[in-house]
């Protein structure tokens, strides 16, 4: 039996987390190839230090992008608001090593073993996870979804300039207290920031964030006994790839969510849709979200496997948790009914072959609004009647 009564933690990381740095820019490089060539093959790697960032990894494109990939880095850059000594977009070095995809992959991909060259089949082996909960509006888990919105809230206020002192880099942590399993309040924030002015104390820096983490969480949350910690070291002026460095993909719990469900282990940023990490990880994601959204079932995990070389899933396995209406093995069969499941299939429902990554590389790739260009379509509940129905 599931405990009721328990607290629960998930930190989120900032766009200018040296990690997310490598994030946005692998992510930046596949749309700017996707957009000249929507079948455009990437798996692009970003490493971040001192005044300097290394790309590489494999693609199949268009040259004119393999040409353009140190504007399209220092671009990100600019955006993210790394203007200091140590990591600058002006002055920071570039250098850019990505070469032509293995022909060896490509040929797997392009030709599906299981159907005669007539599918695309996967491009790696591999288990993916999807996970929805009604706990929140957007079926996410609380902790991770809060996590992420205080630190938005936060980029939003220092490059609006309402927190003009803040810093890209930052961190937060949410302890969330659940009772009859339902999230009722915050039992500890932790929030760690980089700050411009060496003078500003963490007592100061609680001062200007509080007001925007109050503005997010949920009403009644915070109280006199939610405990703070904020800049707990102190001093965070160094921050960025100057700090410590960043790696693509290295954020995958950040990414997901947040600890409360299983990860497949493969990473998102710089990966084109005909790899299943991503593609397939976005499906479960959203048969899971149209589980709950179809009451089905109040909590709902969904992993599906893959091999490489080969479109259709392995495998597709559902747990609710104990919350089911139906018996899982029901539901099980109606998502392989309801959607095509192959690597193809999924680009082609969930319109993945467009510039749309980028925006995902911080605060989550789940529990996201879609919006008109495309972006977060697996967060749609366009098919819960339809599972419904199928279920009968």
């Amino acid at each position: 039996m599931s405990r009721k009564d328990y607290l629960f933690t998930s930190e989120s990381v900032s766009e200018g987390h040296p990690d997310k740095v490598c994030d946005r820019i692998s992510d930046a490089v596949l749309d700017a190839f996707l957009a000249e060539d929507p079948h455009a093959r990437v798996a692009c790697e970003t490493f971040a230090t001192t005044d300097r960032v290394v790309i590489g990894g494999e693609v199949r494109g268009p040259h004119s992008v393999m040409e353009r990939v140190e504007e399209i880095a220092r671009e990100c850059v600019r955006d993210i608001g790394y203007e200091q000594p140590g990591f600058h977009w002006q002055t920071m070095e570039v250098q850019n090593y990505l070469h032509e995809q293995s022909s060896d992959i490509a040929q797997g991909v392009d030709a599906a073993a299981d159907a005669g060259g007539a599918m695309e089949g996967a491009g790696d082996q591999g288990i993916m996870f999807g996970y929805a909960v009604n706990e929140t509006p957007e079926l996410m888990p609380a902790p991770i979804l809060y996590a992420h919105a205080i630190l938005r809230r936060l980029a939003e206020a220092r490059k609006s300039g309402e927190a003009p002192m803040l810093g890209p880099d930052a961190k937060s942590q949410l302890t969330i207290r659940y009772e009859g399993g339902r999230p009722v309040g915050v039992e500890t924030i932790v929030v760690s920031t980089q700050h411009l002015d060496e003078g500003l104390t963490s007592d100061d820096i609680r001062e200007i964030i509080a007001p925007f983490v109050a503005e997010v969480l949920p009403e009644g949350w915070l109280s006199e006994a939610t405990r703070w910690w904020v800049n707990p070291t102190g001093k965070f002026v160094i921050g960025g790839p100057d700090g410590d460095a960043g790696l693509t993909g290295r954020k995958i719990i950040v990414d997901t969510y947040g600890g409360a469900a299983p990860h497949g282990g493969g990473a998102f940023s710089g990966k084109d849709p005909t790899k299943v990490d991503r593609s397939a990880a976005y499906a479960a994601r959203y048969l899971a979200k149209n589980v709950v959204a179809s009451g089905l079932a109040d909590r709902c995990t969904i992993q599906l496997s893959y091999a490489i070389g080969v479109a259709r899933p392995l495998s597709i396995y559902v747990d609710t948790h104990g919350t089911g209406r139906v018996p899982e093995a029901e539901i099980e069969k109606a998502l392989g009914k309801v959607m095509d499941l192959t690597p193809r299939g999924i680009r082609e429902h969930l319109g993945l072959a467009r510039p749309i990554y980028q925006r995902t590389a911080a605060y989550g790739h789940f529990g996201r609004a879609p919006d008109a260009e495309g972006g977060f379509s697996w967060e749609k509940t366009d098919l819960a009647d339809a599972i419904a129905r199928e279920v009968g």
